[in-house]
């Protein structure tokens, strides 16, 4: 657990100040970093191609910008902040006065010592974005400014995006997803970032997954969609799905639904909060958020679920520089990436039996899941067959649900047994040759 702490800290440290948009090379630059974790397969889709009823756009490139009083000091400058400037800023070099950068200034009056994230990815703009301070300076200032924003688009560029794909022994699949193109926000996306590339590594790492795990790490909205529209047949089979974002935060942990709202993935949720002994912010479903609006779009329906831990719009530093380093930490991070670990041992380890005894109960005292002396309330087994040895209640209730018809998720929620001894106690019988997995 420390050693994973530290290491999120250091990863959050060295990604926190890279300049990551829809495309370029910061994002570039990113994946390098986390393809030492964990082995991300990088995948370029070329600017202009179609993509649904989008286009992926020119690749940006960002290199320098400020803005300059005559004496040549920079009163706002991208080398402090990457926030400072406008994502997908066209480039600029002139002389200007206040009134004529003020309709490309954005501040907040609501957090005067924040910068604000702005954006202008599908329509030709420039801008600034400064803290309160900052711009009543600029706006006190009486003579003409120096301004430069030193960026290039390129239509022969690409949109990067990152894949690893976790074949399972079964076909069904499951999809996690994060994006990438958020710049010096922690909470927003870095938080996400990182605890997908650890749940990825975590599945390459330990023996072979039940099912098919697809991690992909894109650009919000036209990432996603560029990815659905190159991979529509595999990811209409998709079975459910996770979307990361916003889980490093102090606040307390939560959880948005999926659109059915009963699907595997919000009960197993729902377990796996249960079973952590937290009580979660619910958030319902709203076609709104991050891209679980795309995975379950009508030609894809496939339900995710958000663990989140500061939800985007729910605190004060969203899209703000205060969503920062001194906000989210590698131990904040650890919460939810081990909420989203339990979650995906439950899916993966789920399975409905079928007894091989199904008339009356097996002898199980023969097979060393009932003690030989009887007459005691609630008997512990007599060797250690159960993770937990001081009941046989997961036993009982698994052997008579194994009727084909009730998974084990279900029968923790039934039985209010944790998820993990209810697997364990399956994967024993199934090895007692009691019941037979059966894949409906």
């Amino acid at each position: 657990m420390k050693q994973e702490i530290s290491e999120l800290d250091e990863l959050l440290s060295m990604l926190f100040p890279i300049c990551r948009s829809l495309t370029g090379d910061g994002n570039r630059e990113t994946f390098r970093i986390l393809q030492e974790v964990a082995p991300i397969g990088i995948i370029e889709y070329p600017s202009g191609a179609p993509i649904y009823d989008w286009e992926i756009p020119d690749e940006w490139n960002i290199h320098d910008a400020f803005i300059k009083d005559k004496l040549g000091n920079r009163l706002v400058d991208f080398r402090k902040s990457n926030l400072h400037v406008m994502g997908y800023s066209e480039p600029i070099h002139q002389w200007m006065t206040f009134a004529e950068i003020e309709p490309h200034l954005h501040c907040l009056e609501s957090a005067p010592d924040a910068i604000p994230y702005r954006t202008s990815y599908y329509q030709r703009d420039w801008g600034f974005c400064v803290t309160k301070a900052q711009y009543d300076d600029l706006k006190s200032y009486r003579d003409r400014f120096e301004i430069k924003i030193d960026s290039e688009f390129d239509k022969n560029g690409s949109m990067t995006v990152g894949e690893i794909v976790v074949q399972g022994e079964l076909p069904t699949e499951y999809l996690v997803s994060t994006y990438c193109c958020h710049p010096s926000m922690a909470n927003d996306n870095l938080s996400g970032l990182l605890t997908a590339l650890f749940l990825a590594r975590d599945c390459l790492s330990g023996s072979k997954p039940k099912y098919s795990w697809r991690f992909i790490f894109v650009p919000e909205t036209i990432g996603a969609l560029a990815y659905l529209s190159h991979n529509e047949n595999a990811l209409k089979m998709v079975k459910g799905g996770l979307v990361i974002t916003t889980c490093g935060g102090p606040g307390r942990l939560g959880y948005k639904e999926s659109f059915l709202k009963e699907h595997l993935v919000d009960r197993a949720t729902r377990l796996a909060f249960r079973d952590q002994g937290r009580d979660p912010v619910h958030y319902p479903f709203v076609p709104d958020g991050s891209d679980e609006r795309q995975y379950s779009s009508p030609a894809f329906r496939i339900p995710t679920i958000t663990i989140t831990k500061d939800k985007y719009y729910e605190y004060p530093d969203y899209h703000t520089s205060c969503d920062n380093l001194d906000f989210v930490n590698g131990a904040q991070i650890f919460e939810s990436l081990s909420l989203y670990r339990h979650v995906i041992k439950i899916l993966d380890e789920n399975t409905t039996y079928l007894s091989n005894f199904p008339n009356g109960e097996p002898q199980l005292g023969r097979r060393g899941l009932y003690p030989t002396t009887g007459g005691a309330i609630n008997q512990p087994a007599m060797d250690s067959l159960c993770s937990d040895a001081s009941d046989i209640d997961a036993i009982m209730w698994i052997m008579f649900f194994s009727d084909g018809k009730h998974d084990l998720l279900e029968i923790a929620e039934k039985s209010g047994i944790s998820a993990d001894r209810v697997l364990e106690a399956g994967n024993k019988l199934e090895s007692a040759g009691l019941v037979r997995s059966v894949h409906l």
